[in-house]
């Protein structure tokens, strides 16, 4: 499945604690700017822009001196399309276990092929079903039971926090990947999220000196004790 068209960039320096990953990273770009753009996942303008824009936009997240995504953590990516933040985590942190929620069948079909492609089989999984649908479905490998959920560019943030609350366990992470408008969000919606049990509401930014502009993300903690280290 990979396609060997040109990044259209070429491969920024990475931080230190990504090298590890670069490999799989250069192989998921591929993807992305080949049989991504060629089946509308992601536009043809982003090719030259794959790497800031959307590699290192999600890696950083996951960068465990940010802190943000517990050790040995199993994350829910909601809508994850073309498998942005999940597929990203997945190959920069491998102990994460990675599950891609995507409701499309032209979507899902990808993200499978690219978690073969990948060999990621081993701790990422595809689920075909709305987010809204997952919490407590067979399907996921602890289900209702994240560690972290996320997403990136898939929904206003009072809905996301509807979809990924009962997908959490008790002191799980909603991490929202947002751009300019997110303290807005917040505002807007921070009543709504302490209503369906999300709290310790605030906005952040990571990733300075790694991407420009730093990565916005959302993070709410949901109410209860933490069941995983952190």
């Amino acid at each position: 499945m990979v396609s060997r068209e040109t990044l259209g960039d070429v491969v920024p320096a990475l931080p230190d604690w990504l090298e590890p990953a670069k490999s799989g990273l250069i192989r998921y770009a591929e993807i992305l700017v080949g049989p991504g753009i060629e089946r509308g996942l992601l536009g043809p303008r982003e090719a030259p822009r794959i790497w800031d824009r959307h590699i290192l936009n999600c890696a950083v997240v996951a960068d465990p001196v940010a802190g943000l995504i517990p050790q040995d953590a199993v994350v829910a990516d909601i809508g994850s399309g073309a498998g942005l933040p999940g597929l990203v985590w997945a190959l920069a942190r491998p102990d994460l276990t990675v599950v891609l929620i995507e409701s499309l069948l032209r979507r899902a079909t990808f993200l499978t092929e690219c978690v073969h492609e990948l060999e990621l089989g081993g701790r990422v999984q595809v689920v075909r079903d709305r987010a809204e649908s997952v919490a407590g479905s067979p399907q996921t490998s602890r289900p209702g039971s994240m560690d972290v959920v996320t997403a990136r560019a898939v929904a206003p943030l009072g809905t996301l926090g509807a979809w990924g609350a009962p997908l959490l366990v008790p002191g799980g992470i909603l991490l929202a990947l947002k751009g300019e408008s997110a303290a807005d969000e917040v505002d807007r919606d921070r009543n709504l999220l302490t209503e369906i049990g999300l709290q310790d509401i605030s906005v952040e930014q990571v990733g300075q000196g790694v991407v420009d502009p730093a990565t916005t993300i959302v993070v709410a903690r949901k109410t209860g004790q933490p069941t995983t280290a952190q």
